[in-house]
């Protein structure tokens, strides 16, 4: 039982590391987001139009992308390369997942799913300093905690 509580926690700490990666990960994206006006359409998931709604739900979103991988980065080699290397690889899953597939979706925007142009070459790059900035923070806040 001790070992499960044990692993419980950990698991929870891990998770909790992410989100605060995620946050940080999500205030630097959130940036580019807004000096581009990509925030409204990011509050249209919720119903709304305001730039400030979108950066909320944008950064509810980061904290849960930062949670899990937080979770999946501990399962990982801890040396910076990998960590950075899983850093990026979140950005660009998460840029199809999100940018590419579920936002267009969510979006009634059907036919703008897998479409590439300027806007999702921008959105691919900040996906990829979100990932970059979230493992960062990751891997120096798991290095404290030792």
């Amino acid at each position: 039982m001790a070992t499960m509580t044990t692993s419980s926690n950990a698991l929870v700490r891990q998770a909790g590391i992410g989100v605060a990666g995620g946050i940080v990960g999500g205030i630097a994206f959130g940036i580019m987001m807004g000096m581009m006006d990509m925030l409204p359409m990011v509050a249209a998931l919720v119903g709304a139009s305001d730039a400030v709604v979108g950066f909320i739900v944008h950064l509810g979103i980061s904290a849960i992308i930062g949670a899990i991988y937080g979770v999946v980065s501990s399962r990982l080699p801890q040396a910076w390369t990998p960590q950075l290397i899983a850093g990026v690889a979140n950005g660009v899953i998460w840029w199809v997942l999100g940018a590419l597939i579920l936002m267009p979706l969510m979006l009634g925007m059907n036919q703008m799913v897998f479409v590439i142009e300027q806007m999702q070459i921008m959105s691919l790059i900040g996906h990829v300093i979100f990932g970059v900035v979230a493992a960062v923070v990751v891997k120096v806040l798991k290095e404290r905690a030792v």
